[in-house]
């Protein structure tokens, strides 16, 4: 009897379930099909998140959707099966100024790519090949937008294509060659959410099918024909969160006219769409007054905006609304089933031209054999592209014959692997006057598979310089190297007395170093060689006061670098630290050079503390290789290298105050700062009637520019009565 009861059960809840069915079917054919359009507008597309809370609420069911640029995010994520608080977490977490910016933190960076950066802009950065110069195609690359993508669409668990999905979903790029509207309706779903967010000169082309693809709100914005033809869609709900143009006023730079230029195509575009809109459609257009298509830190706001947009609609929406039931049914279908994260059977590396995949292999911490780790795989990704070789680096789990391969796709740069790099820096102050500088290099990369390198550079102006550079690692993964440089130059030398310069020497120097070093993960580095000097002075004007000033001297040094800043300049926390040693036993005398320095963040407040040393363990530091203090934040109020000795001990505390950060795309921010500084040089060699501590306290505004940092303050000593009005600009 109870397995009867058991069989009518059964049969009845199959009845149940096939009625169910059945109604649900009945209703989809009886309902309008639906197709949702989401438009571009950068930042400002958040507020697509709050209309779909609201098609949420109601129960609205969509067939397909269609997304250009910011729409395109958020439509690839609907797609995907993310319900609109999922979205708002994610971009909640996300920190928008730091994805776009490629580079991981500068402490991320190797040593060898550090010093690049102390020496030359990154962003001066020039391919020279056969076809001559080429440049970089953007100033982001797009590096940590497309490893946010995977995450959020679930990359990690599998890959993610457009054709695999539930829901149909059309995404609108741009191809920049021919200006056509190209449609992706199937491939990756990442690379086309990527793809269509290239906002040019911004965002880097994305290369797919032979194309390169930019922006799509460039040929549709509103891309309200594709989702008639994609679904049959019998209503269509358009969002329009374009940004309106510019007032002829506002209209004045450079970046301003660019972004006039991309407004006024995308309008024209958006209009012919809204024309083919019919009087069962709905649009919606939020009020985003206020909001520019870079507030990616107001994106709550403007998800509230988008809601109260859409709550606007609520008479022409409810129409649409189906029942509990036939909604959960339907968003069941949408929703990203539950996948469990695979097990790594099998690592691989893609076919690179002139970069030894060992390079990669070494920055790739995920074991064989173990669960895929997507934060700890992101950072190692983002620690392969810190390399400096690659245009992107992007990775894809894939599964077969019961394995699962990830497939690491590091993409070598295509201006590379030769380059120029430039760097530019003006010095003016009223203790010394002024000086001016250019710096150029030719950068000649993998020379061999393990990565040697040659850098020839030549720097013109007060320093006039040149030196050639030569790394080679011995080892594939790059722990140990050899690096043998030559330079030759000439600067000035200004000498001092009673805060008066009273001689200036004109300097030619030799320098000759080989060395031996090891690379301490991505700490810094240790080393160990011989360094052979010429050193050549004359008299240019004023009196003869500097004894012994010209001499050919050599010795063996050692030292260690360790560096974790988080910023080359205008970091906010981190911690470095060096030793320099010097010996040399003809001239018996030896030096020391120590440092530390250190930030930490309170706030919108940055503490910095500075303190170093420099001294002769054995003998006497002589006037051609003496300690020095003087210049900007090394005794400020002082001329750069004004008071000179056998011995210098320094210490400084700097407090700064964040005022503003710069625009997406460039990294660092504007502060204004106090800087407290103390030091003493014993034995002098000028200024020798100071005695004991000198103080100066400065105060200053300073930050980042595309020529590097620049700083504007003014100093004064009180132990001295000394004062210096200063302004940096560029690469030290």
């Amino acid at each position: 009897m109870r397995a009867q009861y058991l069989r009518g059960s059964v049969f009845r809840c199959a009845i149940a379930a096939a009625l169910m069915a059945a109604t649900l079917a009945e209703a989809a054919d009886t309902r309008p099909r639906i197709g949702l359009v989401l438009g571009g507008g950068g930042a400002r597309g958040a507020a697509h998140i709050g209309v779909l809370e609201v098609l949420e609420k109601l129960h609205i069911p969509v067939d397909c959707v269609a997304g250009t640029s910011m729409g395109a995010l958020v439509a690839g994520s609907y797609a995907a099966g993310l319900t609109p608080a999922v979205m708002r977490k994610e971009l909640s977490a996300a920190d928008w100024r730091d994805m776009f910016q490629d580079n991981p933190e500068y402490s991320e960076l190797n040593y060898r790519n550090k010093k690049l950066s102390q020496r030359f802009l990154p962003g001066s950065e020039t391919g020279v090949g056969e076809n001559g110069l080429q440049y970089q195609s953007g100033v982001v690359s797009g590096q940590k937008v497309k490893l946010f993508f995977n995450h959020l669409v679930g990359s990690n668990v599998g890959e993610r294509t457009i054709e695999q999905l539930s829901m149909p979903l059309s995404i609108i790029a741009t191809d920049i060659g021919n200006g056509e509207r190209v449609v992706f309706r199937e491939g990756s779903l990442t690379t086309a959410m990527r793809a269509s967010m290239s906002v040019p000169g911004l965002l880097a082309p994305v290369e797919s099918g032979g194309r390169k693809l930019v922006d799509g709100g460039l040929v549709d914005n509103v891309p309200i024909r594709e989702v008639r033809e994609r679904c049959q869609a019998d209503v269509v709900i358009a969002v329009n969160v374009g940004s309106p143009l510019l007032d002829a006023k506002d209209v004045g730079s450079l970046l301003s006219v660019s972004a006039q230029m991309v407004n006024i195509l995308t309008e024209q575009n958006v209009s012919q769409s809204l024309a083919s809109l019919k009087p069962s459609d709905i649009y919606i257009k939020p009020d985003l007054n206020g909001i520019s298509a870079g507030d990616f830190h107001r994106h709550s706001e403007t998800a509230d905006r988008g809601r109260k947009a859409a709550e606007g609609a609520v008479e022409q929406l409810k129409r649409l609304s189906v029942s509990d039931q036939q909604y959960a049914a339907w968003w069941a279908k949408i929703e990203n089933a539950h996948r469990a994260v695979p097990r790594v059977d099998e690592i691989q590396i893609a076919s690179l031209k002139h970069v030894n995949p060992a390079s990669v292999e070494r920055h790739v911490t995920q074991p064989k054999g173990g669960l895929l780790d997507s934060a700890t795989l992101n950072r190692d990704l983002l620690r392969v592209y810190g390399d400096g070789y690659y245009e992107s680096v992007d990775y894809q789990l894939l599964s077969g014959r019961e394995r699962s391969i990830l497939r690491i796709m590091p993409v070598e740069k295509s201006w590379g692997p030769d380059y120029m790099r430039f760097a530019v820096n003006l010095d003016t102050n009223s203790s010394a006057g002024a000086t001016f500088a250019l710096r150029g290099a030719y950068h000649k990369t993998w020379l061999n598979s393990l990565g040697g390198e040659l850098i020839v550079a030549v720097e013109i102006g007060e320093r006039n310089q040149f030196g050639v550079d030569f790394y080679q690692p011995l080892d594939v993964q790059q722990r140990f190297y050899v690096e043998s440089t030559i330079s030759v130059g000439s600067e000035s030398l200004n000498v001092f007395q009673n805060n008066k310069k009273i001689a200036e020497y004109d300097v030619n120097e030799t320098v000759g170093t080989l060395a031996l070093g090891a690379n301490v993960g991505l700490l810094g580095q240790a080393r160990l060689g011989w360094q052979e000097k010429d050193r050549r002075s004359a008299l240019e004007t004023g009196i003869s006061s500097m004894p012994n000033v010209s001499k050919r001297f050599g010795g063996w040094f050692a030292s260690v670098d360790l560096e974790q800043m988080d910023r080359l300049y205008f970091p906010t926390k981190g911690w470095a630290t060096k030793i320099n040693y010097f010996s040399s036993e003809e001239n018996d005398y030896s030096k020391i050079y120590a440092e530390a320095r250190a930030a930490y963040p309170i706030g919108d407040v940055v503490m910095a503390g500075r303190v170093s040393y420099s001294g002769s363990p054995k003998g006497t530091l002589p006037t051609y290789d003496a300690a020095s203090l003087g210049g900007i934040f090394n005794l400020s109020a002082f001329a750069k290298n004004q008071l000179i000795g056998d011995e210098m001990t320094f210490a400084s505390l700097r407090t700064e105050k964040i005022i503003g950060r710069l625009p997406l795309g460039l990294r660092g921010d504007m502060r204004v700062g106090l800087a407290l500084e103390a030091g003493k040089v014993n034995q002098r060699y000028t200024e020798t009637e100071l005695s004991g501590w000198q103080d100066s306290t400065s105060l200053y505004v300073g930050g980042e520019t595309p020529l590097g940092p620049v700083y504007l303050g003014y100093a004064y000593s009180t132990s001295s009565d000394s004062s210096n009005l200063y302004l940096f600009l560029g690469v030290p």
